[in-house]
């Protein structure tokens, strides 16, 4: 694995299940600040080594489909309770894969990431980035974004999610 470790705050069960779908697939954006708030208090308690935040990219097909990405709407919040920037561009989504829920197997997650990510620039050369994203399935997502990230030559790459299924 290229990435240094996952962080994830919840399980993804119950009342945060029901509130991270909501937030993801029933525009309840509102949801963004307060989800924000609670991986900020999570990182002054754990800190991270991580200067920039850089939101899992969605497809521009899914972006569209959606009409915003929940991990950009994260980061931003994240960013501005954390003083961290966000970096948003430098790391595409090449590919328009199937959603990670419809995969059976960690190793079908992992296939269906490989090479969907795309590092287009310097913009995280030399930097410790903390991805962003709402849900951790098997890590698979968040690891094709850190092996694209560290071939666009950053430092170190960590994830932090809302929730993780265990």
């Amino acid at each position: 694995m290229d990435i240094e470790g996952i962080c994830s705050l919840f399980r993804f069960d119950g009342a945060m299940r029901q509130a991270i779908l909501s937030f993801k697939y029933r525009n309840v954006k509102a949801l963004a600040p307060l989800l924000a708030q609670l991986m900020a208090e999570y990182l002054v308690a754990n800190p991270l080594s991580a200067e920039v935040l850089v939101p899992v990219p969605l497809h521009r097909r899914r972006l569209r489909q959606r009409g915003y990405n929940q991990a950009s709407l994260l980061a931003a919040e994240l960013g501005r309770l954390s003083s961290m920037p966000v970096v948003e561009g430098s790391l595409v989504r090449l590919r328009d894969t199937p959603a990670q829920t419809r995969t059976r197997s960690a190793e079908e997650r992992q296939s269906n990431v490989t090479q969907a990510f795309f590092c287009r620039n310097q913009d995280l050369d030399g930097k410790h980035v903390l991805l962003i994203d709402d849900v951790c399935t098997s890590g698979a997502t968040l690891d094709a974004c850190a092996t694209a990230v560290k071939a666009g030559s950053a430092t170190s790459v960590w994830g932090l999610t809302v929730a993780r299924e265990v």
